[in-house]
């Protein structure tokens, strides 16, 4: 048997929530293999991480631009939310919003070599991170072109949504792209989850079907019923609309003759775990440059 290293024990339980324990255990039994070990976690009723949000770490801003049929969300990074609030650092995110509109490079190499206001970008970031004394980076943008309709939504700076909708009017979008940013799917329709991950989560539901000593002749029927909850919380048009007052209303019934194509939700520093640093480490750390 492979040995299980400290740091993937340390993944799990971030992961997972588990003690340390029953993170090894895990993991032993999945042959290190992580995906595996939270599967078999949550079939054991032990895992809390399909209720947890990713982990929030960096600061920064989401920005956004949008043109005609055109749109654009940018993720920009920075160490402090004290550097998100300067004017030239949202100035440059902003600009690069724009720019990714313009020119629709394929991904953030591709938009480091671009020219923004006359600077090459990563000469302009690196002339900020010189400036402002903090590591600034561009982690990701996503881009909407075309012939139908586009709704932004931005949540401050933390949160940015992009939907690409046919029919309805604006205010329809605004309010899809608002519901999309409080209630975070993860697929359109259920027709557009992946066979594969079906098939993870009727396994998993299985399981615990039979973890809960139910008789084997309705256990097809918990199973049945875990997959509708879990389509109502991971499908767009499955969900429950935020702004129904009755709480019944699905978003699929809320288009009538719309139909919504794609979106997009960028939440600021999804996936990546916050550095935990010490107050007066950094203020005597700050002192010494």
């Amino acid at each position: 048997m492979a040995a299980i290293s400290a740091s993937a024990v340390k993944e799990l339980r971030d992961k997972t929530g588990v003690g340390m324990m029953e993170a090894k255990k895990a993991l032993e039994e999945a042959a290190g293999d992580i995906e595996k070990a939270v599967d078999l976690l949550r079939k054991k009723g032990l895992s809390a991480a399909a209720k947890k949000a990713s982990r929030v770490a960096s600061e920064g801003m989401i920005a956004s631009f949008s043109e005609g049929k055109v749109g654009v969300l940018i993720e920009v990074n920075s160490e402090t939310d004290f550097v998100a609030k300067n004017d030239e650092f949202q100035k440059f995110a902003k600009g690069l919003a724009r720019l990714v509109a313009e020119k629709a490079p394929a991904d953030v190499a591709a938009l480091s070599q671009l020219t923004l206001d006359g600077d090459n970008v990563e000469a302009k970031r690196n002339a900020l991170v010189q400036k402002i004394g903090e590591n600034i980076s561009v982690r990701r943008f996503e881009r909407f072109q075309t012939a139908d309709n586009l709704a932004i939504y931005l949540h401050g700076s933390k949160i940015g949504v992009m939907v690409e909708y046919i029919g309805g009017d604006e205010q329809l979008g605004k309010d899809i792209a608002m519901h999309v940013a409080a209630a975070n799917p993860l697929y359109l329709s259920r027709e557009t989850v992946a066979a594969d991950a079906v098939a993870r989560e009727r396994a998993i539901c299985e399981a615990q079907a039979k973890e809960s000593g139910k008789p084997d002749n309705i256990i097809g029927k918990i199973v049945d019923g875990k997959m509708e909850k879990f389509y109502g919380d991971a499908c767009l048009l499955e969900q429950i609309f935020i702004k129904d007052p009755d709480g019944k209303q699905k978003v699929k019934n809320l288009l009538k003759a719309a139909a919504v194509k794609r979106f997009v939700r960028l939440q600021l520093g999804e996936g990546i775990e916050k550095k935990k640093a010490d107050f007066a480490e950094e203020v005597a750390a700050q002192l010494q440059k």
